[in-house]
C-alpha cells in the first residue's frame, strides 16, 4: 500500500514552539548555570521524564550544537535499536534495511559524511555484500541498544572531538563500573514476535545482562555485560533491477512525452520486472569487559575490552523476465510505463545472502590529575573490523528460465504503488511455469572478505583557572595519531550453464498462498519458485562446469596526525552570562593505495547480454599515494539571555575523508554487446570534503526539562566528489586497444562455453571500443541550510509529556533529472519529523512515537536510486513490579508501511518491499 506522506506545516510548529514556551513562563524558576550543573550531577537516570531532562541539559551545557539521548535506566535506551532512538533527535535520519534502522543522515548528510566514535574513540566498519562496497559508515544494526548507556550527537565541529563527520560526530557511551555504587546487576529477556515469518520462528529470544562490582575500597571495579539476539524475519518485494535510459527506442510511442521538460525525447525502459520473496535468519552478540583502577584519588585507570558478532543469512526466491527489446508508450516523463515483449521467456533465481563480522576493540586510558590546575589523559586503542573472514562468499544467485523465445508475450503496467504483471504462456504445452519447460540459465558468486584495523594514540591536557579575575577559564591541548588500514579481497565468479536439472528440487507455489503483504498480490507473477541456490550449485560442480573465481585485491592505509588546543572564557555583557570557546585541529594525512589485478587479455563475447573480460594468469601490484593537510578552527558562544532562555552562535570547519573504494588505484570494465561500455579507475590523491557550519540557535528552558528551540544552520561545502569522466580506449596486458567482438560476430558466437571460443574473442580486426571511464574527482562546491524545530513538554505532574520536531534542510542545488550530465548531487537531503507523546507514573511508562522523513536521494550512479517519503508509528509500554522487576512491550511498524525506491521519475519502480509489524515482550530485573 502507498505509504502516506505526511508533511509538518512549519507555521503549525512555529505555533507549536511558542505555545509550549509560553504555558510555562510563569512557572519557571531562576537556575543560575552554576545551580544547573550542580542539579546534572544529583539526576537519577530513572524513567522517561529523567533521561529527557538529563538529555536536556547536556543540550543546555554544551558548547556548540549538541543532542543527546540518555538511557532511561541500565538497559533502557528509548528503543530496540541504536540507529531508531537516534532518529528521534531534531535534524537526524535514518535508512532502513529489512525493517531496522541501520545507518544515519544528519541534516542531509548521508552515513559517509558522519563519523561515529565509541566512547570517543573512532570505530572501523567492514562489508561482505558487493552491492553494499567498501564503506566508512558505521551500521548500527551490530550493537545492542542493552549496552549503551548513552549517545552525544555533535552538530558542530570541536577542536578536540575526532574529524570526519561534515553531518555530525556521533559518540555512543558504554558504562563503566565507577558509574555504580558498589554491587549492581542487570538481566533482560525478551521474545520477538514478527509477523512476515512466513519460514523460521516468528518467536526468537533476546538476553542481555551486565554485573558490576567495586573492591578494595571502591579502588577496583570491574564490569561485564553481555547480549544474545535472534531474529527471523519474511520481506516481500516487487521491482525492477533498474531503468535504463535510450536503450530502444525503435517500438516506443514518443507523443505524450512533454518537450518542454524533455526536449530531447529521452525515454527509460525498465531492465525487468519481477516478484521476490526474502526469508532472513540473523544473530547478534554483544559483550564488553571493564577494569578500572584508582590507586590514588588523582589517578584513574581504565581497561576495557568490547566485541560484537553478527551473522545474517537471507534465502531469496524470485520471479522475473528480462525486457529484451519493448514496445508501448512513454508517458510526458519519457518512462515507459507499459511495456511488452513478444517471444520471450520468464526467469526464476535463488539467492543466498550470507554476512558475518566479526568487531574487536581493545582500549586503555589513564586519566592524571597531576595538581589543581592541571590534569592528562592518555587514551589507546585498537579495534578491529572483520566480514566472512573465513572466507565465505557473500551472494550466491543462480537463474533458470524457459527455452528462449517461448512465451508469446510479457509485460507491465508502471501504475500505481506496484505493477500489474502480464504472461501470455500460451505458446508452451503445459505452460511456463512446468518444470518439463524449464533450463538452467547462469550461476553468480560473489562478495568481500575484508579486514579494517584502526589504532589510535591520544594524549591530552586541561588547564583550569583557579583565578576568579580572569575570563580565561580552560585550556584544552593534545596531541592524535590514527592508523587507518583496510584490505580488501572481492570474489566473483559469472557463468551461463546447460546442465540437467533432475536432480534438482524445484517446486512452484502460488503467490496467494504465501504470506505476501500486498494488497495488490493478485496483479503480480502467479507463482513463485522455490528450489536451493546451494544445490544448483551442487549439481554445476558435479557436471564439472563451476568456474574459478575472479579476485581482486584492494586496500587503503592513512596516517593522520592531528594536534589541537582550545580555549575556554566566562564572561559578561550587560550583566548576561557569556560562554566562550575557541579552538583549532591541525591534521596532516598521508594515503597509500594499492590494487592487485590480472590483466586482460580479451574481450569474449559470450551471451547476446553479455561482453566478459578474459584474464592472464599473473596478478600483478599497483600503488599510489597521496596526502594532505588542513586547519580546523572553531568558535562558539552563548549568551544567558534570562536564566531560562540561552542564545547560541557556532561557527566550525569539519571534514569527511573520500570513500575508500574511490581511493583503489585498480581499473574495473563493464561492458554489454552495443554499450554502455562502462569502466572506473580510483584516485587516492583525493582531497577530503570540507564544511565551514554556521549555526545561530535560540533555546528556552524550564526547570523540569521542558524547552523550546529553533536553530539555523548553513554549511559552504567544498571539494565534494564526483565522476569526472573520460571517453577512451584501454589497453590489453599487450598495450593494444581492447576491441569489441560482437559488431560484427563471427560463425559460433556468441558462446557461453566454459572454454573461450577464439571464435569469439576480440581481434584486430575488430573495432576498438571506446570505453566512458569514470575517475572520482575533486569536483564542485555545495551550499546547505535549514531551520530545526523542537520542543519537549512536561505537563506538570500528570505524568504525561510530548516530544515535537522538524528539520528542514535545503541545498543550492537538487537533482534534475533532466540534467543527464549531472554527477554529483547531495544523497540523504530531506526534511523529517517526529511526534512522540509519553506517560511516566507511578511505576507505568507509555510511549507511541511517529517518525517522518520526506523523500531524499539514496544513490546517484548511470541512473539515480530515490527513497520516497516514509513514516512509521513506534509504541512502547512498561510497567514496574517493583523496586526490582519491570515488564514491557514493544511494536514497531505498527501501521505496516512500505518501503518504496524509485528511479529518475515516481513511477519508475525499483522496489516496493513490506515487513509486517514487530512486537517485542520482555521482562528484565535489577539489584
Amino acid at each position: 500500500m502507498k505509504n502516506n506522506k505526511f508533511r509538518f506545516n512549519s507555521v503549525y510548529c512555529a505555533m507549536l514552539v511558542a505555545a509550549s514556551v509560553g504555558a510555562h513562563a510563569e512557572e519557571a524558576t531562576n537556575v543560575s548555570s552554576n545551580q544547573v550543573e550542580k542539579e546534572v550531577e544529583v539526576i537519577q537516570v530513572k524513567g522517561i521524564r529523567s533521561a529527557l531532562t538529563k538529555s536536556a541539559e547536556t543540550k543546555r551545557l554544551s558548547d556548540g550544537v549538541v543532542d543527546a539521548i540518555t538511557a532511561e535506566d541500565i538497559g533502557k535506551l528509548p528503543d530496540t535499536n541504536l540507529a531508531e532512538s537516534l532518529q528521534r533527535i531534531a535534524g537526524v535520519s535514518i535508512d532502513r534495511a529489512n525493517n531496522e534502522g541501520n545507518k544515519v543522515t544528519v541534516r542531509g548528510f548521508g552515513p559517509e559524511f558522519n563519523m561515529v566514535t565509541l566512547n570517543g574513540r573512532q570505530m572501523p566498519n567492514s562489508s561482505a555484500l558487493q552491492s553494499e562496497g567498501v564503506s566508512r559508515s558505521f551500521n548500527f544494526r551490530e550493537i545492542a541498544a542493552e549496552s549503551v548507556s548513552g549517545v552525544n550527537v555533535y552538530k558542530t565541529g570541536k577542536a578536540d572531538i575526532t574529524s570526519g563527520g561534515i553531518g555530525a560526530t556521533i559518540d555512543i557511551q558504554t558504562a563503566k563500573p565507577f558509574d555504580y555504587d558498589g554491587f549492581t546487576a542487570f538481566v533482560s529477556g525478551k521474545g520477538i514476535y514478527d509477523t512476515s515469518v512466513e519460514k523460521g520462528d516468528s518467536v526468537t529470544p533476546e538476553v542481555s545482562g551486565m554485573i558490576s562490582q567495586t573492591f578494595a575500597d571502591d579502588k577496583v571495579g570491574f564490569l561485564l555485560s553481555a547480549s544474545h539476539a535472534e531474529r527471523d524475519s519474511h520481506t516481500d518485494i516487487v521491482g525492477t533491477d533498474g531503468w535504463v535510459r535510450n536503450r530502444s527506442r525503435a517500438n516506443v510511442d514518443l507523443t505524450a512525452i512533454d518537450k518542454t521538460l524533455n526536449p530531447t525525447q529521452a525515454i527509460w525502459t525498465p531492465w525487468t520486472a519481477k516478484t521476490e520473496q526474502v526469508d532472513t535468519e540473523r544473530s547478534r552478540q554483544n559483550a564488553q569487559a571493564v577494569l578500572q583502577f584508582q590507586p590514588i584519588d588523582t589517578v584513574l585507570a581504565t581497561l576495557d575490552y568490547t566485541m560484537s558478532r553478527f551473522e545474517q543469512t537471507s534465502y531469496t526466491n524470485r520471479s522475473a523476465f528480462w525486457f529484451d527489446n519493448p514496445s508501448g508508450s512513454a508517458n510526458a516523463n519519457g518512462t515507459l510505463w507499459n511495456p511488452r515483449d513478444q517471444d520471450d521467456e520468464l526467469n526464476f533465481w535463488a539467492w543466498e545472502y550470507f554476512e558475518k563480522k566479526e568487531n574487536d576493540s581493545i582500549g586503555f586510558n589513564v586519566e592524571w590529575q597531576a595538581t589543581d590546575t592541571l590534569s592528562f589523559e592518555v587514551d589507546i586503542h585498537d579495534s578491529t573490523s572483520e566480514s566472512n573472514p573465513d572466507g565465505q562468499t557473500a551472494e550466491t544467485l543462480a537463474n533458470l528460465k524457459n527455452p528462449s523465445g517461448s512465451v508469446a508475450l510479457i509485460g507491465a503496467d508502471f501504475v500505481g504503488d506496484i505493477p500489474s504483471i502480464i504472461v501470455n504462456d500460451s505458446n508452451i504445452p503445459g505452460g511456463a511455469y512446468n518444470k518439463n519447460n524449464i533450463v538452467s540459465d547462469l550461476y553468480q558468486k560473489r562478495g568481500y572478505s575484508m579486514e579494517n584495523n584502526i589504532q589510535q594514540f591520544r594524549i591530552a591536557g586541561k588547564w583550569e583557572n583557579a583565578s576568579t579575575d580572569s575570563a580565561l577559564t580552560k585550556i584544552n591541548f593534545g596531541a592524535m595519531n590514527t592508523d587507518y588500514t583496510i584490505d580488501t579481497r572481492l570474489s566473483e565468479v559469472f557463468s551461463f550453464v546447460d546442465i540437467p536439472l533432475n536432480d534438482l528440487d524445484l517446486s512452484f507455489v502460488p503467490l496467494g498462498s504465501t504470506a505476501n503483504q500486498f494488497s495488490g498480490s493478485d496483479k503480480l507473477f502467479p507463482f513463485i519458485s522455490q528450489y536451493d541456490v546451494n544445490q544448483f550449485i551442487d549439481i554445476v560442480k558435479a557436471q564439472g562446469k563451476f568456474a574459478d573465481p575472479n579476485i581482486k585485491t584492494n586496500g587503503v592505509t592513512e596516517e593522520t596526525f592531528a594536534a589541537y588546543v582550545s580555549f575556554d572564557f566566562d564572561t559578561e555583557f550587560n550583566e548576561m552570562p557569556v560562554k566562550m570557546n575557541a579552538g583549532v585541529r591541525y591534521e596532516d594525512t598521508d594515503v597509500t593505495a594499492y590494487s592487485v589485478q590480472k590483466g586482460v587479455v580479451a574481450i569474449n563475447y559470450r551471451h547476446g547480454q553479455e561482453l566478459r573480460p578474459v584474464y592472464n594468469d599473473t596478478a600483478t601490484a599497483q600503488e599510489l599515494t597521496g596526502s594532505y593537510t588542513r586547519i580546523l578552527p572553531n568558535f562558539d558562544v552563548n549568551m544567558s539571555l534570562t536564566d531560562e532562555v540561552v542564545s547560541r552562535f557556532s561557527y566550525s570547519r569539519t571534514l569527511s575523508r573520500a570513500g575508500v573504494s574511490a581511493l583503489f588505484p585498480a581499473t574495473n570494465i563493464n561492458a554489454r554487446p552495443g554499450g554502455p561500455f562502462n569502466a572506473s579507475q580510483g584516485n587516492p590523491n583525493l582531497l577530503p570534503i570540507t564544511s565551514d557550519n554556521f549555526d545561530l540557535s535560540l533555546e528556552w528552558y524550564l526547570d523540569d526539562g521542558s524547552f523550546a528551540s529553533v536553530g539555523y544552520f548553513k554549511k559552504f561545502v567544498e571539494n565534494f566528489i564526483g565522476a569526472g569522466t573520460e571517453n577512451r580506449s584501454i589497453n590489453d596486458v599487450n598495450g593494444n586497444p581492447l576491441r569489441d567482438p560482437s559488431v560484427n560476430p563471427r560463425p559460433g558466437c556468441p558462446d557461453a562455453s566454459d572454454i573461450p571460443n577464439s571464435a569469439c574473442l576480440s581481434q584486430a580486426t575488430d573495432p576498438i571500443i571506446v570505453w566512458e571511464v569514470a575517475t572520482p574527482d575533486n569536483l564542485q562546491s555545495r551550499e546547505v541550510d535549514g531551520w530545526e524545530l523542537n520542543t519537549q513538554y512536561m505537563f506538570g505532574d500528570s505524568g504525561f509529556g510530548a516530544i515535537a520536531n522538524y528539520t528542514m534542510v535545503n541545498s543550492d542545488e537538487s537533482f534534475d533529472p533532466y540534467n543527464f550530465d549531472q554527477t554529483i548531487a547531495l544523497t540523504g537531503l530531506s526534511d523529517s519529523g517526529n511526534l512522540v507523546a509519553f506517560y511516566d507514573n507511578n511505576g507505568l511508562q507509555a510511549r507511541i512515537a511517529y517518525n517522518w522523513r520526506d523523500a531524499f536521494l539514496l544513490a546517484l550512479g548511470n541512473e539515480p536510486t530515490f527513497t520516497e517519503a516514509y513514516g512509521q508509528v513506534d509504541m512502547s509500554v512498561s510497567y514496574e513490579i517493583n523496586e526490582f522487576f519491570t515488564v514491557s512491550v514493544d511494536g514497531l511498524n505498527l501501521t505496516d508501511e512500505t518501503v518504496r525506491r524509485y528511479g529518475r521519475f515516481e513511477e519508475q519502480l525499483l522496489s516496493a518491499e513490506q515487513y509486517g509489524p514487530r512486537f517485542t515482550v520482555g521482562v528484565s530485573a535489577k539489584w
